[in-house]
């Protein structure tokens, strides 16, 4: 890289003196070997790593090729999918709610909003996923009447309408919901509390205050860690498999105790949460980028303009030194 200038460079730089022609000063970069060291160790790790998959006699790779595009796996990612999408959509407006509840001034409402984390986030998932899907052991039917008389106006088989789709979606969401109702409350605490003194003073509603001044500028706070709930999310519904729900890992399992390939479809099932990470992972960055700009007035470039950038680099002409500057080369 080269800049023209006439009067600085670079601090870290070590200038070597007057070379060549008179006026010309040549910059050195800093030699950092161990850099070069500890990058060429794990490098070499990372190759002796692969090629001990590779060359792995028990891995049979026509057979994880075979099972990446089978049928039945494609319908447990469509499935895997669509119980994440659904449960993190529901769970975060559900979260909004419940973070609302434990901000207001309501002693009612702050305590059993604070109960409802208390209890979902002290018990483990997996117990909670069983409970829904053996709800009918609790209660054989679900009925809506008047309570404590004989008058029902609707009743039905508790097992007709919760079934193992349903009950992994309640208890995904559910279990969800107290988790980023915390994320969304730390959100709403990092906005400064002048912003809603002002809202008041202009006359605005709490409500009004809630969704249109506080909330938009807690986003910035609450987009990554609500991201890696989404990654946790996908990850969870593999726990579905407890309650037959034929997700992406259930459907692998089946397949694997037919043919005993357990490795094979495990590694199968990795590459495509692999591959669903990688794309539930684009809206964040986007998202993160819209909200962030009221703290940064220079985004950075995106990836697709980082490569434009690039090879634009790459095609253009330098541009020719004015005459009477000096060139310094900069590491």
């Amino acid at each position: 890289m080269s800049l023209p200038t006439q009067q600085s460079v670079a601090p870290h730089a070590h200038v070597s003196g007057p070379e060549g022609p008179a006026g010309d000063i040549k910059a050195v970069p800093l030699r950092r070997p161990w850099r070069v060291v500890s990058a060429v160790v794990l490098l070499f790790v990372v190759a002796l790593f692969i090629e001990s998959l590779v060359t792995n006699k028990n891995i049979e790779y026509p057979v994880i090729g075979r099972y990446l595009l089978d049928t039945h796996i494609l319908a447990g990612v469509g499935l895997t999918l669509l119980l994440t999408v659904l449960s993190m959509l529901v769970s975060t407006l559900l979260a909004i709610v419940i973070a609302a509840m434990r901000l207001s001034t309501n002693p009612v409402l702050s305590t059993l909003s604070w109960l409802y984390v208390w209890l979902f986030r002290g018990t483990p998932l997996l117990v909670q996923i069983v409970l829904w899907g053996y709800l009918g052991l609790l209660y054989s039917r679900l009925s809506v009447g008047i309570p404590l008389t004989d008058i029902v106006f609707w009743s039905v088989d508790t097992n007709a309408i919760i079934t193992a789709f349903v009950a992994g979606f309640l208890a995904l969401t559910f279990n969800e919901a107290a988790y980023s109702s915390e994320i969304v409350r730390a959100g709403m605490l990092s906005v400064d509390e002048g912003q809603r003194e002002a809202a008041y003073s202009l006359g605005m509603s709490p409500l009004f205050t809630f969704n249109r001044i506080l909330l938009p500028q807690a986003m910035r706070v609450i987009i990554p860690p609500m991201g890696n709930e989404l990654i946790s999310m996908l990850k969870n519904t593999s726990l579905l498999s407890v309650i037959a729900v034929l997700e992406l890992y259930t459907q692998a399992s089946l397949i694997s105790s037919q043919n005993l390939r357990q490795v094979e479809l495990l590694v199968v099932v990795s590459i495509w949460y692999l591959f669903m990470t990688s794309l539930l992972s684009i809206p964040q960055y986007y998202l993160e980028r819209r909200f962030g700009r009221g703290a940064s007035r220079t985004l950075p470039p995106t990836p697709l303009q980082r490569v434009r950038r690039f090879l634009a680099d790459r095609t253009s002409q330098p541009t020719p030194v004015p005459v009477g500057t000096t060139e310094v080369n900069v590491p």
